[in-house]
């Protein structure tokens, strides 16, 4: 919105009404806008031995005269007066319903005669312009709340610059435009006394309505006939259309949109963006880090920005991208990802302990029922093998849409790989159904993170066994498979990945700190089934939901719980001969 105008005659008429009038015709066209005109008497603004009191006498015009000006100017502008004394007041009086508002010095602002004179013709329906120049914050307040009530205008707008000769640029006031919007609730005016012949005078206007003045109070003069005085800071009519071009040009550029469609295309036509720099597969995510390169290129494709919402929507290449190919949308579909709960009845430790009661479910069906809190997943799988020994297991999926599914009873990998065959799942979440207690907050996290980061395989650095998961790509899965015929040691599964770094993209994932914790949230021991008991206790008496922060707060406020099975250690992390065995078995070797 391009500020209010309001222009300033002052007193460069010199007392010639012939001047005011044609002044007025020069500057008709300029509209909306207001203009202002300073009425005064030599006698009730100065005594004789004031130096400027013959000049007053030669700048007075009588009533008939402000009636001639008055009427004249109100044909295309508003009426404003610039009161110094109670002439002034009376002219106000005198043309009241042309006028549509008046402004008072700081001067005046403490001038008795003229406030008293002002209250009995009262301002209700105009507006009051307050200059606050030289006026600390307390007596703007003040003369602001007084004038306020004793003349009762409408609005009052407060005024910031000042005229001196010559008129300094750091006079203008810019400073105290955003303080007074910030302080008080009034209209900005900003008082424009800049060199007329300077560049100051077409862009500080300008600067200041960018900077949030309101109104522009701006001195004018006539283009051709001799001004004598107050010519200092006033333009003439060519100069003043040069200002308002300039005013429209540059403010209405705060009115465009956030990004225009120049710039859009300058970014288009420059961007450089992501090309292949090595065979990718159908099945892999895009690590922006270490697949692509960075290049302008006559090829069309995805940009960057582009290429991470595909990731932040769980997308995944769904066509083999040779070396130097830009990325185009169709090389990309939504991944299925399923939930895939490894579980066996074959435990030597604690006998079927996927059937042991915690609270009122058994230990598989609390698995499940925690990884169906799991988000972006389009399968739950509980995987078990063929023997018949597991068959049992189909009686204890939850809930009816829980796959059962029957595989390798030793190579995990290969029982994985054939139900994600089967359903054309991209993504695995591993779980096993030792962990009650996986966590859905900790699973998001992991999730996310696998897709941003294009890994193979994603796990968080630190979290309490039993809490977080594993996500895989089930193309990193075939891979393995396509180096291990057998892999009869997949119960291990995480072997395979962090046993062979150099072949897959892995993704080390911290957590934040209310997520990450010591404890021991697995199931194969008497005194894991006892915590958990204890567990599902405390979240049953209080009405509480089976997530990682309360757990955590309950085990962090009870040690002698989480005390329970704190001597326990896993096996694959202190038994050294099955470490060795594994990190032997597990290593993929390249054959020359």
């Amino acid at each position: 919105m391009l500020p209010y105008q309001i222009l300033e005659i002052a007193n460069c008429h010199g007392g010639k009404l012939d001047y005011v009038l044609s002044l007025l015709d020069e500057f008709k066209l300029i509209k909306p806008a207001g203009i202002k005109f300073q009425p005064l008497h030599p006698d009730k603004i100065a005594t004789p031995d004031f130096a400027w009191y013959e000049v007053y006498k030669e700048l007075f015009f009588d009533l008939n005269e402000w009636n001639t000006i008055i009427g004249k100017a109100k044909e295309t502008k508003d009426i404003w007066i610039d009161i110094f004394d109670t002439y002034g007041v009376e002219v106000f009086t005198t043309y009241k319903q042309d006028v549509k508002g008046i402004k008072l010095q700081p001067s005046i602002l403490y001038n008795q005669s003229v406030i008293d004179a002002l209250k009995e013709t009262q301002l209700k329906g105009k507006i009051l312009i307050i200059n606050i120049s030289a006026l600390e914050i307390s007596a703007i307040e003040e003369r602001l709340n007084n004038l306020r009530n004793t003349l009762n205008p409408d609005e009052i707008w407060l005024e910031v610059g000042f005229q001196s000769y010559p008129t300094e640029l750091l006079d203008c006031a810019l400073v105290k435009i955003k303080i007074i919007n910030d302080k008080f609730n009034c209209k900005v005016v900003f008082a424009d006394h800049a060199d007329g012949k300077s560049d100051d005078a077409i862009w500080l206007p300008v600067i200041a309505a960018m900077n949030g003045a309101d109104v522009i109070e701006k001195h004018i003069l006539h283009s051709s006939l001799e001004t004598k005085y107050d010519y200092f800071s006033s333009i003439n009519i060519n100069s003043y259309n040069k200002f308002t071009e300039k005013l429209h040009k540059y403010l209405n550029l705060q009115y465009q949109p956030f990004i225009n469609e120049r710039e859009e295309a300058y970014l288009n036509n420059s961007i450089q963006i992501p090309i292949s720099n090595k065979n990718l597969k159908s099945g892999c995510l895009i690590d922006l880090s270490n697949d692509v390169d960075f290049k302008r290129s006559g090829q069309k494709g995805l940009n960057t920005k582009e290429l991470i919402e595909l990731q932040k929507s769980f997308h995944i290449l769904s066509s083999d991208i040779e070396p130097g190919k830009s990325f185009k949308k169709e090389y990309f579909k939504k991944a299925t990802i399923a939930t895939i709960i490894a579980c066996r009845l074959k435990s030597s430790r604690l006998e079927k302990k996927a059937l042991l009661k915690i609270g009122d479910m058994t230990s598989v069906e609390k698995c499940i029922q925690s990884c169906l809190q799991f988000t972006d997943t389009h399968y739950t799988i509980l995987a078990t093998s063929t023997t018949e020994q597991d068959d049992e297991l189909k009686n204890y999926t939850y809930v009816p849409q829980v796959i059962f599914h029957k595989g390798d009873p030793d190579d995990v990998i290969r029982r994985y790989l054939t139900i994600a065959e089967q359903l054309k799942v991209d993504v695995i979440i591993r779980v096993t159904a030792d962990m009650p207690y996986v966590s859905s907050e900790i699973t998001e996290i992991l999730l996310k993170s696998h897709f941003e980061s294009g890994a193979d395989y994603t796990v968080s650095k630190s979290v309490a066994v039993g809490s977080g998961v594993e996500i895989i790509n089930v193309q990193a899965l075939r891979k393995i498979k396509s180096h291990f015929n057998e892999a009869n040691y997949s119960e291990y599964m995480t072997w395979y990945f962090q046993n062979n770094q150099e072949h897959f993209k892995l993704n080390f994932v911290d957590l934040p700190a209310e997520l990450t914790r010591d404890y021991r949230l697995t199931l194969d021991y008497k005194e894991d089934l006892q915590l958990f008991n204890s567990i599902q206790k405390h979240l049953d008496d209080n009405s509480l939901k089976a997530t990682a922060k309360n757990i955590y707060k309950f085990l962090d406020e009870n040690p002698d719980v989480s005390n329970i099975n704190s001597h326990i250690t896993l096996t694959y992390r202190t038994d050294q001969k099955l470490i060795d065995t594994l990190n032997r078995e597990t290593k993929i070797i390249k054959v020359n």
